[in-house]
């Protein structure tokens, strides 16, 4: 048995909390995870789960040993990026999650240079509006609008602005609103952006510090995915808030027009988070440095393409 591939295989299927999502993250059959996993448990001499039908619960002696061998598992992996590439070159693969219009519209845009900066790490890049969860799927890290996740370390990236806009044709066709009350008033037609996790629409928001304008309003078109809300905005079906990143190249060209740009709420944070066992990661390193310098700089160029 390859105890050391055990062990990883042992620590994916606490994290994921069974024996299928860990193969099917570590990309192994299930009968390859439970021999593997079953060789250890014959070699400690323990049991590490309590398995039935219905589910797998690490026992007390299985967490214990959980939380030794993730630490030295984490440095280990630290420990042979750094030697076969350098300290200043990781190699390895890093996946990162992130939402589509972030990924279309920042991220893959500007990965040549990081590639061009750190060529022996490989990009694994999961796109996404749903919350992942980064220590149960196996991801080293993701970009999100929320710090609060107690396991996971935050660093404040960038403040995105916000921007309502729609297509000429819509405007055409309904007028142009003045005021958030317009909205409502003038029965505007908004494409609205439903939560992948929790199926509610999210607000429109307007002011500092900002209040809801939904009073009234009629969403004729709902999405959950950043880029279908952009999509949307093109093809005329109404009006679309969105973060301003997303539509910058679209207003720069006419296809879609800035509205009610003195009454947009506050910008939305932007962090890189991770799980704190993975902060040693040269590879995971890498791309906290270069992308702390490479997001700001993306966002800033966008909003002086738009005003030009």
């Amino acid at each position: 048995m390859d105890h050391l591939l055990a062990m990883r295989v042992f620590g994916r299927v606490v994290e994921t909390g069974g024996f299928a999502k860990a193969a099917d993250g570590l990309r192994l059959p299930k009968s390859t995870v439970t021999k593997l996993v079953q060789g250890l448990e014959a070699q400690l001499g323990v049991r590490l789960f309590e398995r039935t039908t219905r589910r797998v619960t690490v026992t007390a002696a299985g967490a214990a040993y959980y939380e030794r061998t993730r630490h030295w598992l984490a440095e280990l992996d630290d420990f042979e990026t750094t030697l076969a590439g350098g300290s200043s070159s990781p190699v390895g693969t890093l996946r990162i999650e992130t939402g589509g219009s972030v990924a279309h519209a920042l991220i893959l845009p500007a990965l040549p240079a990081f590639r061009e900066r750190y060529p022996g790490i490989q990009l694994q890049v999961g796109v996404t509006d749903r919350t992942v969860d980064l220590i149960g799927e196996g991801v080293d890290c993701a970009i999100r609008s929320t710090a609060d996740d107690p396991n996971l370390i935050a660093r404040h990236i960038v403040d995105l602005p916000w921007t309502t806009c729609a297509a000429p044709s819509y405007l055409e066709r309904r007028g142009t609103p003045y005021h958030p009350g317009d909205l409502a008033r003038d029965g505007h037609e908004i494409v609205g952006y439903f939560s992948a996790r929790s199926g509610r629409r999210l607000p429109l928001r307007f002011g500092n510090p900002a209040e809801d304008f939904d009073a009234g309003l009629i969403s004729t078109v709902e999405v959950n995915e950043s880029n279908a809300h952009v999509a949307a905005a093109l093809a005329g079906l109404g009006v679309v808030q969105t973060l301003a990143f997303a539509v910058a190249p679209y207003i720069a060209t006419g296809q879609v027009v800035p509205l009610l740009a003195e009454y947009q709420p506050p910008p939305l944070p932007a962090y890189l988070v991770y799980p704190s066992e993975r902060r040693h990661n040269a590879r995971l390193r890498a791309f906290i440095e270069w992308i702390m310098e490479a997001l700001p700089e993306r966002v800033a160029q966008q909003r002086i393409d738009a005003a030009l």
